[in-house]
Parts: C-alpha cells; structure tokens; sequence
C-alpha cells in the first residue's frame, strides 16, 4: 500500500515577521538614533513590555550608544568580506595582499605620527601652564615685597 497523505507546506510566518521586522529597523535607522528613542518611549507609553523590548534590542544591538545605529558596522564588515575574497587570480590576489599589507602599514605609521602629535600639543599646554604659573608666582613675589611699610619694612 502507498499512502497518499499529502501533508500542508510548511508554514513561512518567521520570514514573514523577519520581513517586517526589517523592514521596521531599516525605517528607524534611516531616521537616526531619535527615532529609535521615540519608537522605544512610544512603546513604554502604549504597553510597557515592548519599550521595555525595545530598549533592550536597542542596547544589545548597539544602536543605544552609537550615533550612526549601526551602518558602519555593517560597512566595515562587508568591506573586509570583499577585500579578504578571493577573485580566482593568484597573481591579482598576490598584488591584492601586498597592497593591503602596505596600507595596513601606512596607516599604523599615521596613528603613530598622530600619537606623537598629540603629545607634543599635551606637552606644549603643560609648559605653558606651568610657565603662567611660575609668572604669576613671581608677580606675586614681587608685588608682596613692593609693599613696605613707610620704616621699610615688610607689613606683617
């Protein structure tokens, strides 16, 4: 006996929901962090529960601290995924992986160079500071020791 049970397709409600969902978090994070905070206090206002969520996925997701709601971290992982794929051509590759290389340099050069910069200008305001300091102890000196009495004497 064969059984002729035909048995119902299998039911697509998580792409559905995903779907809006998407298309839901793309909305908000084309309006920025500000409308992530209205939607979240929005839903504290209508049911508590779902600000509560919102706030939630907001600070696991990132988009709470971040000011660009995660777009560049998105970014810079799809940057890495084509600059790290292979194009077929090993001499193209090779050349892909030495110039990678060389500008992973040139940059950790730079930061260097930023680095040394910035304290240079820490160490050029601290010399400042402390030599308007020490001017204005002097003056202080001096002005203290102008100060005699009509004996010449120092005021006690």
């Amino acid at each position: 006996m064969t059984d002729t049970t035909t048995y119902p397709a299998p039911r697509r409600l998580d792409r559905e929901a995903m779907g809006w969902f998407s298309r839901a978090e793309a909305w908000l994070d084309d309006r920025g962090k500000g409308a992530w905070i209205a939607a979240m206090v929005l839903g504290f206002i209508l049911f508590w529960p779902v600000g509560l969520a919102l706030l939630a996925y907001m600070i696991w997701s990132k988009r709470m601290f971040s000011g660009n709601c995660g777009k560049r971290r998105q970014h810079t992982t799809s940057s890495y995924r084509a600059a790290t794929r292979s194009s077929g051509n090993m001499a193209f590759d090779a050349y892909k992986t030495e110039t990678l290389r060389r500008l992973e340099e040139e940059q950790a050069s730079f930061e260097a160079f930023l680095e040394r910069l910035r304290e240079a200008k820490d160490k050029a305001e601290f010399d400042q500071f402390m030599d308007d300091r020490a001017r204005a102890a002097r003056a202080d000196d001096e002005g203290s020791s102008s100060r005699m009495d009509d004996r010449g004497q120092a005021p006690a």
